[in-house]
């Protein structure tokens, strides 16, 4: 007679063997449920997006995160101990300061890429009340396993209510249900269920910690997700289309599970292939060892943006800021300032600037960029980009340049499906179209690969030169020309999308 399956709520005594990832349908569930979460992650993404176009000054050195793991639990072995909890600390410092042991493993063609995240994190030495704490709660509870229905993180489902998430990274410890490893929630949700959920035998490398998910990458591949980093693929089933809106790492299909052998082409991502050591993949824990530069700058734009309220700043060298720093400038001088000026400096000097002083710039200033400005700029593309005969480059470019500034795309610019030209996709080669990037989609809807119209040509080719510049961006091959030269292409690119306004 054949045995009774289990139900999905009953504890489950065998764990996973492959790796399962709840955060997308988390994220979709909350855009259809929350009301203000989809404003609040196009917030996310356009700030990301200009991170990624534009160097932001950002916080400088290293981050420092206060965590509370919140224990909930129905059997004895489910009630992780402090060591477990502790070998998972020491896993995220590891992985995301560039510090673990297995960092070496990364192929030639990609160690290149592989960033220190730039941020730490140290279980909290002070509750919501001010009291000392060990940073680590654990609640008894009569629920077999949870979902990702976010029952586990309130006590009234039988979890435990998270503690202030402008203050603490939240991570819930438990039995889960459907061999699910863990999920968490994106920049922009609600701050009652914002955090990071694990498996308890997924968590740490000690304890009930089973292989081939004993290594705490699951916890670091989740927490990249709540510092709003994507699926490597982009989410698209196995396509080639989907987008992580990170310009470094390849395009591939689908995830990787196992241990793959490297190369792994696919997408025409060769010869390299994919970029399955990253943690942002579906491999075992002993096969994912890096982020990448360009995930590096999205995680540091959210700490940035909607995650700024969280984390000390402090050097990255290990040792805190002084406590008594001076935040703001005397409000007296010192009273024992020199008396007197030195005397060889000149007494006669200019109180006002000279009276033939230009006030208005020569009548011969060219107020529009010269046509032959953008024709410079597209001479190295692909010759089918031109074949329309009505093509005429100075006629699209908009009069004035706005300011150099911040790049602001239209209202749903990041709004899903549509896909940004330098995310997810193969890094573009000088000259090249394609490349694995997938078509952009207007924010008017008009695709910009195709039909044959000058402007979609026209579009298409700012497209592919702000992917390649985001490449060289994002391997540190970008000079201060090359990034004012970007940031005036991009400018010019919004306006065009804008009809010149």
């Amino acid at each position: 007679m054949a045995k009774k399956a289990k139900k999905n709520d009953e504890p489950q005594e065998t764990p996973p063997v492959r790796r399962s990832c709840g955060t997308m349908q988390v994220h979709e569930r909350l855009l259809r449920t929350v009301p203000g979460y989809r404003e609040a992650r196009d917030a996310s993404e356009n700030h990301a997006l200009r991170a990624a176009m534009f160097p932001m000054a950002g916080r400088s050195g290293c981050t420092r995160i206060p965590v509370v793991v919140h224990v909930v639990h129905k059997t004895a072995a489910q009630n992780i101990s402090e060591a477990q909890v502790k070998s998972q600390i020491d896993v995220l410092n590891a992985d995301f300061r560039k510090k673990n042991a297995d960092v070496g493993t990364v192929p030639a063609a990609f160690a290149p890429l592989a960033a220190d995240s730039r941020v730490e994190f140290e279980l909290a030495t002070t509750d919501p009340s001010g009291n000392p704490t060990t940073g680590i709660t654990s609640t008894s509870t009569s629920v077999n396993a949870f979902s990702d229905d976010d029952a586990v993180k309130s006590s009234a489902t039988g979890g435990a209510n998270a503690w202030p998430a402008d203050k603490y990274l939240n991570i819930w410890v438990c039995q889960l249900s459907g061999g699910l490893l863990g999920y968490a929630q994106f920049p922009g949700g609600s701050a009652a269920t914002d955090g990071v959920v694990i498996l308890h035998s997924a968590f740490g490398t000690t304890g009930t910690a089973a292989a081939p998910f004993n290594l705490g990458r699951t916890t670091t591949h989740e927490v990249g997700h709540w510092l709003n980093l994507r699926h490597i693929w982009g989410d698209d089933g196995t396509g080639c289309s989907g987008s992580d809106f990170v310009a470094d790492t390849p395009n591939q299909a689908g995830p990787n599970v196992g241990v793959p052998a490297f190369p792994h082409v696919s997408c025409g991502n060769g010869p390299s292939g994919d970029m399955f050591m990253n943690y942002m993949d579906y491999v075992d824990d002993v096969a994912m060892v890096m982020f990448s530069a360009g995930q590096v700058t999205r995680m540091q734009a959210a700490l940035d943006g909607l995650r700024s309220a969280i984390g000390t700043p402090t050097p990255c060298g290990g040792k805190s800021l002084p406590k008594d720093i001076i935040k703001e400038p005397p409000k007296e001088l010192p009273k024992d300032l020199p008396k007197d000026l030195p005397k060889d400096l000149p007494k006669d000097l200019p109180k006002d600037p000279p009276k033939d002083w230009p006030k208005d710039p020569p009548k011969d200033w060219p107020k529009d960029p010269p046509k032959e400005w953008v024709k410079e700029i597209i001479k190295d593309l692909p010759k089918d980009l031109a074949k329309d005969p009505g093509f005429d480059p100075g006629k699209w470019l908009p009069g004035d340049l706005p300011p150099k500034g911040v790049f602001d795309p239209p209202k749903g610019f990041m709004e899903p499906p549509i896909d940004l030209p330098f995310g997810g996709g193969s890094p573009l080669q000088p000259g090249a179209v394609g490349g694995g990037a997938m078509p952009f989609v207007l924010a008017t809807g008009a695709g910009a690969a195709g039909g044959g119209q000058p402007m979609a040509v026209l579009t298409n080719a700012y497209q592919q030169l702000l992917a390649h510049y985001a490449r060289l961006h994002a391997t540190g091959q970008l000079d201060a020309a090359g990034l004012a030269a970007w940031q005036e292409l991009a400018t010019t690119y919004q306006r065009l999308l804008s009809g010149g306004r």
